[in-house]
């Protein structure tokens, strides 16, 4: 099974938390098969707008979500 990453981000309303301002403004930047790959597209995207202090870029773990009861090497958590 692929370990299936999302990047995705957007502008939060409050920089320490991750409340997205505007849903239909999220910037979905890719599905990803493996954790490595995942990570270069969210520090490309976070390094982007690294000067606008309310956007974030986060990694979901899509196949946590789509087998909760999996357990993976792969626990890096963000």
């Amino acid at each position: 099974m692929s370990l299936l990453h999302l990047v995705m981000g957007g502008r939060v309303t409050n920089p320490q938390k991750l409340e997205f301002d505007d849903l239909k403004s999220i910037d979905i930047v890719g599905v990803f098969p493996d954790y490595a790959s995942a990570e270069a597209a969210w520090r490309g995207a976070a390094q982007r707008t690294v000067d606008d202090a309310e956007m974030r870029y986060v990694i979901v773990h899509l196949h946590r979500l789509l087998d909760p009861s999996s357990s993976d090497a792969d626990s890096h958590a963000h």
